[in-house]
């Protein structure tokens, strides 16, 4: 939950599930002041996955760049159990395709915003699209761009350094050989669910520009893997933006490059014309 500095100025919060909390910015709503359900239904959402482990303080300063901008906000947070047994990462994917799908959320245009392991809770909802894309045709239609920022992408001990500095930092090396040793024995409950869901990625069905963040010194995401995500990404027609560095922190490039981060992002957010901007990041 953010701190009372937002919900003090505007922005209303309301749990909606266990750790999905859906914040209403009312200090900007949409075009020439309107408050008709018409214009409700226009404005934008941002569907924010946040790393593991994110920290409100941190959270803030995404939420307000799209809170000045006219957005509202969906925060779903991510669990370890939901990567280490993916059966249940699919599971709350499907709900959060049918919440998207409700009544709040129906005729709303979509954003998504990812971070590290909330891009892969973002793929078991591509799984689930790319399994009945008629189905979800109408929701794949309202999502209007997707910004990725440091995915965990690479080999599978790549995942392993990911959980075990997520989780246990203090126990990273104990931590990863015993999740390399976990993968190795649950093989098709884990490893051919992961190949599965990279696969959906590679190929996705979400074709909507995309702006990705990421840099060449992140153990838990592989720089060449990602240069290679997104070759194959434009190869298939999907606008893609990129903005990496040589050396920058992991779900952390905007305290790090605050200029060039807001800068790109600005300039992405503008291109979609999803909302009118209404102030500078």
């Amino acid at each position: 939950m953010l701190g009372r500095a937002f919900l003090s100025r505007g922005i209303t919060a309301h749990r909606l599930r266990k750790n999905v909390t859906f914040y209403v910015n009312q200090s900007a709503p949409p075009e020439s002041e309107c408050r008709t359900k018409v214009c409700e239904d226009l404005k934008p959402v941002l569907l924010m996955l946040p790393w593991l482990g994110s920290r409100p303080q941190s959270l803030a300063k995404y939420c307000d760049i799209y809170f000045r901008t006219g957005y509202d906000v969906l925060v779903v947070e991510s669990q370890v159990q939901e990567f280490v047994w993916p059966r249940w990462g699919l599971n709350r994917g499907k709900m959060l395709l049918e919440l998207l799908q409700s009544e709040r959320f129906a005729s709303r245009p979509l954003l998504v915003h990812a971070f590290s392991i909330g891009g892969y809770t973002f793929t078991q909802l591509l799984v689930h699209i790319s399994q009945d894309t008629q189905k979800y045709q109408a929701l794949t239609q309202r999502i209007k761009g997707q910004v990725y920022d440091s995915l965990v992408v690479g080999s599978v001990e790549t995942m392993a350094i990911g959980l075990a500095k997520t989780v246990f930092p203090q126990l990273e090396t104990l931590v990863k050989h015993g999740s390399m040793l976990y993968f190795d024995m649950f093989k098709r409950q884990t490893l051919d669910y992961y190949n599965a869901s990279i696969g959906t990625f590679w190929n996705s069905p979400i074709t909507t520009p995309a702006l990705f963040f990421f840099c060449e010194n992140d153990t838990m995401s592989n720089s060449q893997a990602m240069d290679d995500v997104i070759d194959h990404w434009r190869k298939r027609g999907v606008v893609v933006t990129a903005k990496k560095w040589k050396d920058s922190t992991h779900a952390g490039h905007l305290k790090k490059h605050p200029q060039e981060y807001l800068t790109s992002l600005e300039t992405f957010l503008q291109s979609l014309r999803l909302a009118p901007l209404k102030a500078k990041m």
